[in-house]
C-alpha cells in the first residue's frame, strides 16, 4: 500500500516497532507528540531544534507552540501516511526533547475529522470544500491546505435517506488513552451506541449528537485490521 505520494506506506503497527519513537503516537493525518514545557522561552528553544532536527533529516514536520508546549505532527503523504523519515524524524525529535529538559505528554494529543453523510449516489464534496476553503485527496476527504483544522470525510448514509444530511465527530486519541475518554465522555451524560471491535466507540450526546471517539489509526496493522470508523446514525 503506498499513501498519497506514492512512498511505501508505514503502518501505525510497523512505526511504533521502531526504537526512540515511544513518546508518539499515529492519530489522523500522521504521526504526533506533545511535549510540555516550562515557559514561552523554553518552547521557542525546543522548536529551534526541532528545526536543526528536520534540516538533518531533510523531513519537515508541522510544529504547534504554546507557552505551556510544543506538539509536533509528521507524515510523509497528503493523507497522513507514514514512511521511513518519519521514523527518522520522531526519534531525532525524542531526543531534543530530552536535551531540552521537555516532557512527552501523550495524553494531550487529539485530532479531529468531520464525517458528512451523504445520500447514494451524490458528492458533496465540492460544496464543502468550498465553504471551508479546503483542498480535495483521495477519493473521500476534504483537508485544511494549512493542515489546522479538522479533516472531512465524505460517506454514504447506511441505509439511505434521500435529501437528509448527516454529520459528526470522530476525534482520534491516543489507543493508550481512548477507554479513559469514552469513559469521561458516558460520565458526562453520554450513551453508548455501538462498540466496535475495529478501534472506534460510537456514543450519542444528551442531546442525541453522534461522535466516534476512534484509536484505530493507533494500532493499525499491515492486514489492514483497523478501519476508518462508518460514522453510525444515532
Amino acid at each position: 500500500m503506498t499513501g498519497s505520494s506514492g512512498a511505501r506506506r508505514l503502518t501505525a503497527k510497523r512505526f511504533h516497532q521502531h526504537e526512540g519513537v515511544e513518546d508518539w503516537r499515529v492519530l489522523y493525518l500522521g504521526a504526533h507528540a506533545h511535549y510540555a514545557c516550562d515557559s514561552f522561552a523554553h518552547a521557542v528553544r525546543l522548536v529551534r531544534a526541532i528545526g536543526d532536527v528536520a534540516q538533518a533529516v531533510g523531513h519537515e514536520p508541522d510544529v504547534d507552540m504554546r507557552p505551556d508546549g510544543v506538539t509536533v505532527r509528521t507524515a510523509t503523504g497528503r493523507d497522513g501516511s507514514l514512511g521511513p523519515l518519519d521514523v527518522q524524524l520522531a526519534q531525532g525529535v525524542a531526543k531534543a526533547a530530552r536535551r531540552e529538559g521537555c516532557r512527552p505528554v501523550p495524553s494531550r494529543l487529539m485530532a479531529i475529522g468531520i464525517a458528512v453523510a451523504q445520500d447514494r449516489g451524490a458528492d458533496v464534496r465540492p460544496f464543502w470544500s468550498a465553504v471551508l476553503g479546503y483542498e480535495p485527496i483521495g477519493a473521500d476527504d476534504a483537508v485544511d491546505p494549512q493542515r489546522r483544522s479538522p479533516h472531512v470525510w465524505f460517506h454514504e448514509l447506511d441505509p439511505p435517506r434521500p435529501g437528509r444530511g448527516r454529520v459528526h465527530i470522530d476525534v482520534s486519541v491516543p489507543a493508550d488513552a481512548v477507554e479513559r475518554r469514552v469513559a469521561a465522555a458516558l460520565a458526562a451524560g453520554g450513551r453508548l451506541v455501538e462498540r466496535s471491535p475495529r478501534g472506534w466507540w460510537t456514543i450519542a450526546s444528551p442531546e442525541n449528537h453522534g461522535v466516534d471517539i476512534t484509536a484505530w489509526p493507533d494500532v493499525e496493522d499491515e492486514d489492514g485490521g483497523a478501519q476508518e470508523s462508518t460514522g453510525t446514525s444515532v
